[in-house]
This record gives structure tokens, C-alpha cells and sequence, in this order.
């Protein structure tokens, strides 16, 4: 089965998109998600110029082989924009091979692991009383975990919170946004938050919080020490893990349970994190981390270590990728939660999909392949629109993580 076609779509049903459609001389085609926040053309035009030419006539079974050709053939290796790229040709080419089988492709990974997958969602709010309003809908919702993000007091902006009844967005269209930042307040403030929803809701639903890389290794370590009567599911991206070495620091201090990894894009961002069990979760995405046969490799290598699966699932990756991160997620044997936004009803009609969502679970449906499609025509009705994420400083001005 060759491949004879490979072509590039980009399109903005709500925000920006980048789809692989890769076809083969069977009639058969897959497609895969490529989209990276904020550089989508980018990876868009990493496929079109350098990738797509040199998968025409290639075997579209040799799913392994290919891997391997764009990730040591180009010399060039890792990196975002790279490893987007390598995911999407990944995941395009796991949904042709379910199709051929006629298998869905949590099947093909080796059979499900559990009946369904729990995600938690996301309830955010300006102050204490909106955040637990929102994490009351979710609940009644049927959720079972929820991330609670809350404005600080005496901080203009606060990562994580919306600017007001809509779900939370944080690319803005033309422009880059600033945002300030202060761990001082937020390290006073955020246990509050955490001890009023206890408060209100009980031990019930699992509980987690995004600190965004915002704080210094020994900060976190206050931080996750602060909040253990809370019990929290977990405390994600505490510090930026560039230093992987920095996540010791926080382990000594805390039995917070630390997730960690959506920025990550190989097993080498994690590999010293996992190895001396720093982690408890690991975030990292399909589309960001070289797609399924890569994420395997890192799950399976997590798994030796007791360290579990935590996808990141915003609605800026694409439902494709939340397609095929489903299926992952119901094999996985070290599943530990999924993100799951959610998608503008443009997004959900240009992604025709067979997963599901029902009392805080989800299941990817039993459709061949990922179980996720493209209406073309659709899709070429919302063009690009330029759109950034921010970038923080403190409120000195010094430039901070976002």
C-alpha cells in the first residue's frame, strides 16, 4: 500500500488547525494532527516543503520505518516544530492502518485496558466564589476530576482564568498579550482556594491545579507542601523542566503528586525525571511528542517506574488528537487521566469523530482507525487568523515563564 498523496490543510473553526491528510493507491487515508500553538505555519510548512515530498511512494504500513526515516534522517532532531510534524505523519498513518484492518486503534495497540477513560475538566473563575460556581457545574456535569484555576487578588492576570463567561483561551488573534505575575501573592493566596472548595465540595472529586511553570524549584516545594491536607490528584508543571535535576528539590519536600511534560516533545525531557521517580504524571501529548509510536515508548518506559499517563488535552490540539489520544489512553496499561476541554461547535462539525463523553468519561468509539475525520469543504470556510499566546513578566517587568 503506497502513499501517493500527503497534503497539508490549515484551518480556524474557532482557532487555528493544522491537519496531515496522507492518502495511498488502495484508496485509503489517515489523517493526523499537527497543530503547535501560536506556530502552526511553522510546522505546516515543515511538512509541505520537507516532509510530505519524501513520503510519496513509501510503504504506508511500514509505520516503524517511516518513524524512524524522519526522526534520524533529517539529522536535525527533536524540537517542536519536528517532532508536530513526525506525530502527524504518525497519527495519519495508525488511522490508515485501522482502517485497512477494520479495527479501531485502540485495538491494534493490544485491546482496551479499562471500559472508559476519566478526564477532568476545567473550571476557572476571577474569585474564589466564581471558581467554585464553575467547579459546581462540572460536577453536575458529571465530572469526576476538575482543574481549578482562580484570580489573585491585587494581580491583574492570572494564568488559567478567563476574561469572562467563556471558556478559557489564552492564544489571543493578531496580537501577543502581556500578562503579569507574581508567585509572592499567588503562594499566599492559591491554598485558600484549595481549602474552600474542600470546604464546599469535600474529598469527593479529585482535584488538581496548573501552576504553569511559574515558580522556582523551592517555591513548588512550598507550594506542594502547603497544600497536602488538600490532597490534591496532582500539582502540574510546578517549575520549567529544562532542569530536570530541579524536580529533586520538590520531591524532597512534598508527597504532592507532581505532573509534569506537555511542553515535552521526546523521551529525553523526561528520561532523568522518570528514572528517579521526580514525577508522578506524565503530560505529554501525541501531537507534540512524536505521535503514538513514540508516546508508547515513553509510557511504557514511565510505566517501569510507576510513573503515569496524564495527556495534556486543550482545545488548541486538535479533536484528531483528542481522537487518538482516546485510544491511547484506553490502552495504555499505566493510564492514570485525560485533559478534555472541549471544542467550539465549528471545530466539532469541521471534525466529524466517534468518541464520546458521558458522566466524566470518554471513549474513543469503535470506528476503524482514530475514529476522526475532516470535512475539506468545511474546513476551507474558516481560513487562518494569525493568533499568539502571551508571554508574562513580573511585575517589576522582568520577563517570567509563561
Amino acid at each position: 500500500m503506497k502513499i501517493i498523496r500527503a497534503d497539508v490543510i490549515v484551518t480556524c473553526p474557532g482557532r487555528n488547525f493544522v491537519t496531515l491528510k496522507i492518502e495511498t493507491d488502495e484508496g485509503v487515508y489517515g489523517i493526523g494532527d499537527a497543530t503547535l500553538n501560536g506556530r502552526e505555519l511553522a510546522v505546516a510548512s515543515y511538512l509541505r516543503d520537507h516532509v510530505s515530498p519524501t513520503l510519496i511512494g513509501r510503504d504506508a504500513t511500514r509505520i516503524e520505518d517511516i518513524w524512524q526515516y524522519l526522526y534520524k534522517g533529517a539529522y536535525w532532531r527533536r524540537g517542536p516544530v519536528t517532532m508536530t510534524a513526525i506525530a502527524a505523519v504518525d497519527m495519519a498513518l495508525w488511522d490508515i492502518m485501522g482502517k485497512r484492518a477494520g479495527l479501531p486503534l485502540y485495538k491494534l495497540l493490544g485491546g482496551a485496558s479499562r471500559d472508559a477513560v476519566m478526564v477532568y475538566g476545567h473550571a476557572t473563575g476571577r474569585d474564589i466564589p466564581e471558581a467554585l460556581d464553575r467547579y459546581a457545574q462540572h460536577i453536575e456535569a458529571g465530572y469526576k476530576a476538575v482543574r481549578i484555576q482562580c484570580g489573585v487578588p491585587n494581580m491583574r492576570s492570572v494564568y488559567g482564568v478567563s476574561k469572562g463567561s467563556d471558556k478559557y483561551e489564552p492564544a489571543k488573534k493578531g496580537i501577543v498579550d502581556e500578562e503579569s505575575w507574581s508567585s509572592e501573592k499567588y503562594l499566599d493566596f492559591i491554598p485558600k482556594l484549595f481549602d474552600a472548595v474542600r470546604d464546599r465540595f469535600g474529598f469527593e472529586t479529585h482535584l488538581l491545579h496548573d501552576v504553569h511553570h511559574r515558580l522556582t524549584p523551592i517555591e513548588a516545594a512550598r507550594l506542594g507542601k502547603s497544600v497536602e491536607p488538600y490532597r490534591l490528584f496532582w500539582l502540574e508543571d510546578p517549575t520549567p523542566a529544562e532542569n530536570q535535576a530541579g524536580f529533586r528539590l520538590i520531591r524532597e519536600h512534598t508527597v504532592t503528586p507532581i505532573a509534569v511534560g506537555e511542553v515535552f516533545n521526546s523521551i529525553w525531557d523526561c528520561k532523568q525525571l522518570i528514572e528517579e521517580q521526580l514525577i508522578d504524571y506524565l503530560r505529554a501529548t501525541l501531537t507534540h511528542a512524536g505521535g503514538i509510536t513514540h508516546l508508547r515508548r515513553m509510557a511504557d518506559f514511565a510505566s517501569l517506574y510507576q510513573v503515569r499517563t496524564g495527556c495534556h488535552g486543550p482545545s488548541d490540539l486538535s479533536p484528531v488528537c483528542m481522537g487518538a489520544a482516546l485510544h491511547f489512553d484506553l490502552w495504555v496499561p499505566n493510564f492514570g487521566i485525560q485533559e478534555y476541554m472541549g471544542y467550539p461547535e465549528a471545530a466539532l462539525d469541521v471534525f466529524p469523530h466517534a468518541w464520546r463523553f458521558e458522566n466524566g468519561m470518554m471513549h474513543p468509539g469503535e470506528a476503524p482507525g482514530h475514529g476522526v475525520d475532516i470535512d475539506e469543504a468545511l474546513a476551507a470556510r474558516y481560513p487562518y487568523e494569525p493568533a499568539y499566546l502571551p508571554v508574562a513578566r513580573l511585575e517589576d517587568g522582568t520577563l517570567w515563564n509563561w
